[in-house]
């Protein structure tokens, strides 16, 4: 973050400056938002929720270090040499502080959102364009608007792009993240069922994601998922260009050849306006082909090679959590996606453990959340893609989890079983580290599932020592 001052701080969150603190020009590095994590020489702005207060911690902010703080409410005292500025909102003070930072840098800021895949793609795209600029993205989860503008306010000027992700529960989120931003480029992965109990249906859900168009720069581009059947309805539709991208026919940007080893990698061809050029992506699962293809018309929106491209794809890390592959002593492969769940991404674990060749296949599976009434229909038919993609043993967990094993029954599988807490189901998990297993762990962050992925980790580590 570059330096920003005690004057520059009052105009851009019109706020007033409490106390005797007089010095505008003193600066700040750092913004923070937990007290526990206070930088020397930072901004501390103390959140407010329903549940928590952050001004109680000012004190121990301002002793941790912190340069001054925002605050909602005047004060009975005021330490010497720390800054206090009063403003109506903490947060939106946050949100009017992200917006005047950003606007100090002339650089492209591309932003995705979508059901499934925000967090790979983002990861997908920053891979690429770091094989020729220096970029900053997205970090974790804090894709909210609290993580957005935490992340905008990362910048310094060695970055020369700003990859962000934008998540949402309800409508109207991805409009106020939007208007901070002002997106040079916008991404949608796809339109799927993930909070449709906040969003009432599909339709609303797609009208959720078209929110990232509202404050979108008037040179922008729009880059969609062409194999969506919502989002192929915007095509001629908006003001900016557009380009589509996937497997169908008449796509602007297009995988074929898709061949997976159904352990570390797979591969593709991938044809765009420009060239076309083989592409190693290390990730399993088909749908993988969607943020590499994204992450193409990126690159060749900037200038990037064909070349750049695929090595920018091949060098993806994914975040923790999401298909993560994990080798385990005894010849057992762990493959942790226990970041999160709905049934678009659990369809599509399901035929990336199909994929694995000649081993047995076990699914882990919990509840997924935020998918309204018909909940149960949902897991059941996840639980009948499990069968049908040939998986060998379900463990299911939680209250939502009898409609997966309900499902996974009804397409045949002999070995099924459903447990309503993680401690039940433990020792049932344990007995599969066998030889030639591979393990899938997915349920909604809720459910905490990287619990089994530490437990099988310790377990498999334990039997290892014991047998030498």
């Amino acid at each position: 973050m570059e330096p920003i001052t005690l004057r520059q701080l009052l105009e851009a969150v019109d706020g007033t400056l409490l106390g005797e603190f007089s010095d505008l020009d003193a600066t700040f590095t750092a913004v923070d938002t937990d007290s526990r994590n206070i930088r020397p020489g930072s901004l501390f702005i103390p959140l407010q929720g329903e549940r928590f207060d952050g001004h109680a911690f000012l004190p121990a902010a301002l002793s941790a270090g912190a340069a001054g703080c925002l605050t909602a409410r005047t004060r009975d005292s005021y330490e010497p040499g720390k800054f206090y500025v009063k403003v109506r909102s903490t947060q939106r003070a946050l949100r009017d502080l992200a917006r005047w930072y950003k606007k100090q840098f002339d650089i492209p800021f591309v932003c995705i959102t979508g059901s499934v895949g925000k967090t790979t793609t983002k990861d997908m795209v920053a891979a690429v364009l770091g094989e020729k600029f220096r970029v900053l993205k997205t970090e974790g989860n804090f894709n909210n608007n609290i993580g957005l503008p935490l992340t905008l306010l990362r910048l310094d000027r060695e970055d020369e792009i700003c990859v962000l992700e934008m998540g949402m529960n309800h409508a109207g989120e991805i409009e106020y993240l939007s208007e901070i931003v002002e997106p040079d480029v916008a991404l949608i992965t796809n339109v799927g069922d993930s909070h449709i109990e906040n969003l009432g249906s599909r339709e609303g859900i797609f009208r959720a994601k078209c929110e990232i168009f509202s404050h979108m720069k008037r040179s922008g581009t729009v880059i969609l998922n062409g194999d969506d059947e919502w989002l192929t309805t915007l095509k001629g539709q908006l003001p900016f260009p557009t380009v589509f991208v996937g497997r169908g026919e008449g796509l602007d940007y297009r995988a074929t050849q898709v061949d997976s080893d159904g352990e570390t990698h797979l591969n593709c061809q991938v044809t765009t306006p420009r060239q076309s050029f083989s592409v190693c992506i290390p990730a399993l699962g088909a749908h993988m082909v969607y943020p590499a293809l994204m992450a193409a018309a990126v690159g060749e929106l900037y200038g990037m090679t064909g070349e750049e491209i695929a090595r920018g794809v091949k060098n993806f890390l994914p975040t923790k959590m999401r298909m993560n592959v994990m080798r385990l002593p005894g010849d057992v492969v762990v493959l942790n996606d226990a970041y999160n769940a709905n049934p678009q991404s659990m369809r599509a674990a399901a035929a990336v453990l199909g994929d694995a060749k000649d081993r047995r296949k076990v699914a882990i599976v919990g509840d997924m959340l935020e998918l309204g009434p018909s909940s149960d229909l949902f897991h059941r038919a996840v639980g009948q893609s499990f069968g049908e993609m040939g998986t060998d043993c379900l463990i299911a967990v939680g209250e939502l989890a009898r409609y997966l094993a309900e499902g996974a029954r009804e397409a045949g599988m002999g070995q099924v079983y459903r447990f309503d807490t993680l401690e039940q189901a433990m020792p049932i998990i344990l007995e599969q580290l066998r030889p030639g297993t591979t393990i899938l762990v997915k349920a909604s962050r809720m459910m905490k599932f990287e619990r089994i992925v530490e437990a099988l980790a310790a377990a498999a580590k334990d039997g290892a020592e014991k047998s030498t």
